[in-house]
C-alpha cells in the first residue's frame, strides 16, 4: 500500500494520449494521461470509461452533444457510446477502467496503446 501524489506522477511524463498505470483497483487500472488536441471517434463495446479531470478543461464530444469538464469533474461514458475527447490546452486526466480497456476502443490507429507503462 502506498500513497500516490498525482501532481508528482504527472510530472514524470510529458507525452500526450499515452495513458500510464498509476495503480490497480480490483480488475481495473487507475491511469493518468495528459491530453492535448483532438483524439479519435471511438467506442468501447464492453467497458464503461470514466474521465476525471485533474487539471484543465476537457470536452467529450458525443454524436448528439458535447460535455465540458473542468478540474474536479468527471464523466462516465457508458459502453457502446461513441465519443471523442478534445483538449484545446493541456489537460490532466485520471481514468478508471477495466484492465482490458484499449485506449482507442474499437479503432486501431497510431494512437492505440497496447502496452501501458507504469509510473
Amino acid at each position: 500500500m502506498e500513497k500516490v501524489n498525482m501532481a508528482e506522477k504527472f510530472g514524470l511524463f510529458a507525452d500526450y494520449w499515452r495513458p500510464k498505470i498509476a495503480g490497480e483497483l480490483n480488475d481495473s487500472y487507475i491511469k493518468l494521461v495528459k491530453l492535448k488536441g483532438e483524439f479519435v471517434w471511438h467506442k468501447h463495446n464492453d467497458e464503461d470509461e470514466l474521465f476525471f479531470v485533474v487539471k484543465g478543461m476537457l470536452l467529450i464530444h458525443l454524436r448528439d452533444r458535447v460535455f465540458s469538464l473542468q478540474a474536479g469533474e468527471f464523466l462516465i461514458v457508458p459502453r457502446g457510446v461513441e465519443h471523442m475527447p478534445v483538449a484545446e490546452d493541456e489537460v490532466w486526466v485520471m481514468l478508471i477502467e477495466p484492465k482490458s480497456t484499449l485506449n482507442t476502443g474499437d479503432v486501431n490507429n497510431e494512437r492505440t496503446v497496447d502496452r501501458l507503462d507504469r509510473i
